[in-house]
């Protein structure tokens, strides 16, 4: 055995390559996983109405968040500067502060002022939507950005 070695390799992490960035199937997982999970616990515990909602406004909630913060995100394949400068907590932070708080604007809409303003009776879909939406796009929003940021080089 030489009298050196090579100590630089026990400081540099083996990197792998990570897979790129595919927004259709960050869509279709978006999609995909919240129905499998919510669908297996309503059917679990006999909740015929959050089996509905997990195919429904859980899942399509996430599938619809992952696309736009997604697209968002990648802005026609060239990043902003700003989003690949900020670390990766921080920026997905904001952003699923600002998603979220939209989402649950919006389920509030659904759930008040539609009854109240328009010709759609209360229901108790409605109420759920002021659950359903903030969740789901936290989530949504939490996984497509970290996943983004994880594939996204930062600018040097």
């Amino acid at each position: 055995m030489p009298a050196t070695k090579n100590r630089t390799s026990r400081t540099r992490a083996v990197s792998r390559p990570s897979r790129p960035f595919t927004l259709w199937r960050e869509v279709l997982t978006a999609y995909v996983a919240p129905a499998l999970m919510a669908g297996a616990a309503g059917l679990v515990t006999r909740q015929q109405d959050l089996v509905v909602a997990a195919c429904t406004s859980i899942a399509g909630t996430s599938a619809v968040v992952a696309l736009l913060v997604g697209t968002w995100l990648r802005h026609g394949g060239q990043p902003r500067r700003w989003t690949t400068a900020t670390p990766r907590a921080v920026l997905t932070a904001a952003l699923v502060i600002a998603a979220t708080g939209m989402a649950a604007l919006l389920g509030w809409f659904a759930a008040q002022w539609l009854p109240a303003h328009t010709s759609i009776p209360a229901a108790p879909w409605l109420e759920r939507l002021r659950i359903d939406l903030p969740v789901s796009t936290a989530l949504a929003t939490t996984i497509v950005t970290l996943h983004w940021r994880s594939t996204t080089t930062s600018p040097a």
